[in-house]
């Protein structure tokens, strides 16, 4: 952080393999990304389902990291978490003080959110869900939200994680829905009002 910085507020990408968690991070940060991304090979294809990612070349093994400067006293941290099951056990440990997350969804394989949804649930973290743009048959959002079983309070937003517009605008649902979430608990009060922040501090 900056000599005048004194708020590090932490966010979370998590999702399936494959659905753009790595490109977010990479669009939005305002630095070159930390990336722990390795080359894939034929012996991981025994390990990793790939049959829905065949043109994927690379994949994450710890995280990602990117920051976002808020402002003279505020910086976002992003941790973009890696996909694979074999390494879902470094989740609960990327969720270790995290102020809210993003569950990035490939509506295509729909199914490989609900882990992301069932540990931010089991850890009480706020969430929001984004679906990623793979230039597929777009699906209602009532039926997204039905398939995900999703509690009607967990904003639903689409997405294009190339995009550095369309990222920015999915934290600034995280963050407002952060503020809604605490701001009639008490809880957090004080970090949630950091957290939401005007639009024109994520430009």
């Amino acid at each position: 952080m900056g000599a005048s910085a004194d708020n590090g507020l932490k966010i979370v990408v998590v999702g399936g393999f494959g659905v753009g968690k790595t490109t977010l991070v990479r669009s939005v940060s305002e630095i070159r990304p930390l990336n722990t991304e390795e080359t894939m090979t034929r012996a991981g294809e025994a390990v990793d389902d790939i049959s829905e990612v065949s043109g994927k070349t690379a994949t994450t093994v710890a995280f990602d990291f990117g920051r976002i400067t808020l402002d003279a006293r505020n910086v976002l941290y992003l941790f973009g978490a890696p996909g694979q099951e074999r390494f879902w056990f470094l989740w609960d440990r990327l969720f270790s003080g995290t102020l809210g997350a993003v569950v990035l969804v490939d509506t295509r394989r729909i199914d490989d959110s609900w882990y992301a949804i069932d540990r931010l649930e089991h850890h009480g973290t706020p969430f929001i869900v984004a679906c990623n743009d793979f230039g597929g048959p777009a699906f209602a959002r009532a039926d997204v939200r039905e398939a995900l079983d999703l509690d009607p309070h967990v904003p639903l937003v689409d997405c294009d994680a190339r995009s550095r517009a369309s990222s920015k605008q999915v934290l600034i649902t995280l963050v407002q829905h952060i503020k809604d979430e605490y701001a009639g608990k008490g809880r957090y009060a004080g970090q949630a009002a950091q957290a939401a922040l005007p639009r024109q501090e994520f430009a």
